[in-house]
């Protein structure tokens, strides 16, 4: 017989639950119960006002309720008495509601799941460790022109690390390995991967226990795209594989096959290809995005981040790399990118191009850094937030799956933020206009 979460709750000394969801710009918000009224909220949600989250509700709409998922339980290592757990939203009528993140990849998996996939996922989460006011990396010491793998300003930094990573430990993720990354004061951490939901709850916990630690520690994480102009960014790498329904068979697995992939997974990559500038408005969702996506040379001499819509094999100068048989490295998305919509375009662009049989054309081997490839032979990715947001507009694949309730409500709240972005006069503008 199933605990209930009250049952939960006094066998693991949990004192209060954080009921959370995460909305449309990739906030998390939440509400704190205590365990005696628990089970309650697990029955019937907790209620919020949906207009106080990018939701696209107004203030007369009526409350929406997060139903908490029991499944997906996270005691919060570092404060043990509470414990954290993923919601999905409904109405008050008992609909879900279609625009809420989590609710869209759900939909998603069940489709997968229809046509007998099942979907695994794992990502590489880099972000950065900056002052308490959030104006430099933390470490003066850490200044090297190519800090990647540098031990010592890894060590530095050992006590928040490990508390980060012991946290994974105990929460049974097989964390297996932290490094310091390619800018000052950016670091990434490592878990294996797990079903897709699995690892976007995974994602969005992550970001909450690394931020929280940090300030613990008296300093503040950001996981933004493009904070320093001339440091690499914060990308989101993510790794997918297609299996049987059981979750024993990969499908993306061939031994006879180019690179040890399947014809399956390269129709999954080339419907990936195929949807890649409508993707970008869910894998890169701000404007600081496209500063870290076709950026200049940064002081390590590279990016990692792409510019154009390619794949290749063991490269990372593409948007999509194959490091190993059985899986493909979707390189694009970046810190912004919102835990479940991240995985449910990968979902939708991926399942059409199987189901229309698309081929991918053959693998780039170049230095996509060193020697592009012309405009002929690549289409190069959007050039800002309103290019991305005009091509998801545009598309039909995506809307299929996602759909058009949660497209109408997401490029509301995105060109809403363009046009705020737009009316900003910065000091740039200033430097070099003022005198005319």
């Amino acid at each position: 017989m199933t605990q209930s979460l009250s049952e939960i709750a006094r066998d693991r000394q949990i004192r209060y639950f954080l009921i959370s969801f995460t909305d449309l710009l990739g906030v998390q918000r939440a509400k704190l119960v205590p365990a005696a009224s628990i089970d309650t909220m697990a029955a019937n949600g907790a209620g919020f006002a949906g207009f106080a989250a990018w939701l696209d509700l107004t203030p007369a709409y009526p409350d929406i309720l997060a139903i908490p998922d029991a499944n997906s339980l996270f005691q919060l290592p570092w404060q043990p008495e509470v414990a954290w757990l993923p919601a999905d939203l409904q109405t008050i009528e008992g609909r879900p509601l279609e625009q809420a993140p989590r609710v869209v990849l759900k939909r998603a998996i069940a489709r997968a799941e229809a046509l007998g996939y099942r979907i695994k996922t794992g990502v590489e989460c880099e972000y950065f460790l900056l002052d308490a006011a959030g104006n430099d990396i933390s470490d003066p010491r850490d200044s090297s022109p190519k800090p990647c793998y540098d031990q010592q300003s890894l060590m530095r930094r050992y006590e928040v690390i490990r508390e980060i990573c012991d946290g994974m430990l105990a929460l049974g993720w097989g964390a297996y390995q932290n490094d310091h990354e390619d800018a000052n004061g950016q670091f990434e951490m490592n878990w294996i991967y797990d079903d897709i939901l699995v690892t976007a709850d995974r994602h969005a916990f992550f970001k909450y226990m690394v931020k929280t630690i940090a300030e613990k520690h008296g300093l503040r994480a950001t996981f933004m795209p493009k904070p320093f102009a001339h440091l690499t960014g914060n990308g989101c790498h993510t790794h997918l594989s297609v299996w049987d329904k059981e979750g024993k068979v990969n499908l993306f697995y061939d031994s006879e096959g180019e690179l040890g992939l399947s014809t399956l997974a390269y129709q999954f990559i080339a419907g990936v290809l195929h949807s890649a500038e409508a993707m970008c408005a869910l894998t890169n969702p701000t404007v600081n995005s496209y500063k870290r996506i076709n950026a200049a040379v940064t002081l390590s001499g590279a990016t990692w981040s792409p510019n154009s819509i390619s794949y290749a094999g063991n490269n990372r100068t593409h948007t999509i790399r194959i490091p190993d048989s059985g899986r493909f490295e979707f390189r694009l998305a970046d810190g912004a990118a919102n835990p479940y919509l991240l995985p449910a375009a990968l979902i939708a662009a991926g399942l059409d191009g199987i189901a229309q049989q698309r081929e991918p054309g053959s693998r780039c081997d170049n230095n996509n850094y060193t020697d592009p490839l012309p405009p002929e032979k690549v289409r190069r990715l959007p050039g800002n937030l309103l290019d991305a947001l005009r091509a998801f507009e545009g598309d039909t694949i995506l809307t299929e799956m996602l759909g058009t309730s949660f497209k109408s409500a997401y490029l509301k709240i995105q060109h809403q933020c363009w046009q705020e972005y737009c009316s900003h006069i910065s000091p740039w503008e200033l430097a070099q206009t003022l005198d005319c």
